[in-house]
């Protein structure tokens, strides 16, 4: 923010946050005038000031903005009167642009940071009282490193959408390298999430984030309907839910024969995709017998709380936020009668992580834009989104309620779906609870 007041000519000039530049009319001060009235005259400039600066800035010093809803739980429409046509045209041509050298520079700057958390860990932890080293100095690297770790894994779900660079075979090296080394199979997830993107929201074909008819709904989640439940279920989605969905495909689309991520013959790949499957089975391989050299070297105990706690980390922050990007009483679901693409990717929600925006390389709270526009590099993203806010309109949301807030909201509130009785969409589905 850059504020310049020069008092003696009365004249006021300030610039927030480089989006916004105002000039206040001057009044002139006569020379003969006396040091009282000069005191009282940038007294008045500088309440004026303050007041502009109030008026403009939000909570936690971000701009108002006539984009976000007043009452962030309103549902939003279920019929957009635009196409994606046109949301392609409000972006700015060099927003699609992908430079392999920029997207390259951010898995560097991201994997120095890691090996610097990594060094100090290493370093200083094992000098520090076994408690403190426990309760205070572990968890405070298991976070940091889950963190810069799931901005890496961030980047290479980019790759899986071609947006690192203009060569898909560059794309498809980094991410496989990244996502490997991070325990996820690349070409099968890349192509299950393809799926994912091809029918959001679609209670019949989408790939995960399916939620259930009240008719459906287990027993179970009916007993775990409380808050000693709602934290088990928490914990167990948010710790074991990414691994199983690879594994058994948990709360993926019913295939009706199992499904995994690791078996080319899986029914969620097609026949030119096995081979890739395959590929990134022997990724994970590779992976897995890397750390079993490390436990040889360095023991279990290490590798565990060097490496498997922030791989852990990342399947966390993985869920938490592909949760909370789907899960929103403001969001429609649809079956076949009312689906289509464009009302399926704008049925999504962005969030607010606070500080971890930036380290996350924003994908948390431009989730909506990447919905519609896959391809579209991190470091355009906020630029894009936001110049399709004005043609999205009401049909933009995103929600800054803190996040653990959020979670435990959407946990109590998000149960199973219904259409309205007295709505005309009998296929538009809405949240409810019990």
């Amino acid at each position: 923010m850059t504020i310049v007041v020069t008092p003696m000519d009365g004249e006021v000039k300030w610039d927030i946050l480089g989006s916004q530049r105002l000039v206040a009319g001057k009044h002139q001060v006569p020379q003969s005038s006396s040091s009282a009235q000069i005191k009282e005259n940038n007294s008045t400039q500088k309440s004026l000031l303050f007041e502009q600066i109030s008026n403009n800035m939000g909570a936690g010093g971000r701009m108002s903005d006539p984009t976000e809803a007043k009452n962030i739980l309103e549902r939003v429409p279920v019929d957009p009167p635009f196409t994606l046509s046109d949301l392609k045209k409000a972006i700015p041509a060099h927003c699609f642009e992908r430079s392999v050298i920029r997207s390259s520079y951010y898995v560097v700057h991201d994997l120095i940071v890691a090996y610097v958390f990594y060094f100090l860990a290493d370093t200083y932890i094992p000098l520090l009282p076994t408690s403190l080293a426990y309760l205070l100095a572990w968890p405070v690297y298991w976070f940091c490193q889950a963190s810069i770790l799931t901005g890496l894994w961030v980047i290479g779900h980019e790759c899986g959408h071609h947006a690192f660079s203009d060569h898909q075979w560059i794309d498809d090296t980094v991410g496989f390298i990244l996502h490997s080394a991070l325990l996820t199979p690349y070409f099968s997830w890349k192509y299950s999430h393809r799926n994912h993107h091809a029918n959001t929201n679609s209670l019949d074909n989408d790939e995960v984030y399916i939620p259930k008819r009240k008719s459906k709904v287990k027993i179970y989640s009916k007993i775990l309907n409380n808050p000693p439940g709602r934290v088990f279920t928490l914990v167990f989605r948010l710790t074991l839910g990414f691994p199983l969905y690879l594994l058994t495909n948990i709360s993926g689309k019913k295939y009706g024969r199992f499904a995994n991520h690791f078996d080319p013959l899986s029914p969620i790949f097609t026949e030119r995709e096995r081979v890739q499957v395959l590929l990134s089975d022997i990724g994970l391989l590779a992976a897995f017998y890397a750390i079993k050299l490390m436990v040889a070297a360095k023991g279990a105990s290490w590798v565990i709380c060097m490496y498997g706690i922030p791989v852990l980390g990342v399947s966390v922050f993985f869920v938490l936020i592909t949760y909370l990007h789907h899960t929103h009483l403001s969001l429609p679901h649809y079956d076949s009668t009312e689906w289509n693409w464009i009302k399926g990717a704008l049925s999504t929600i962005d969030r607010d992580f606070g500080f971890l925006n930036r380290v996350l390389h924003d994908v948390t709270h431009t989730h909506v834009l990447h919905h519609l526009i896959s391809y579209i590099p991190h470091y355009h993203a906020k630029e894009a989104r936001d110049a399709i806010k004005p043609i999205l309109g009401e049909y933009y949301k995103i929600d800054r309620t803190p996040i653990f807030k959020a979670m435990w909201r959407e946990a109590k509130e998000c149960i199973y779906i219904e259409p309205d009785e007295d709505s005309e969409h009998k296929g538009v589905f809405w949240y409810h609870k019990y």
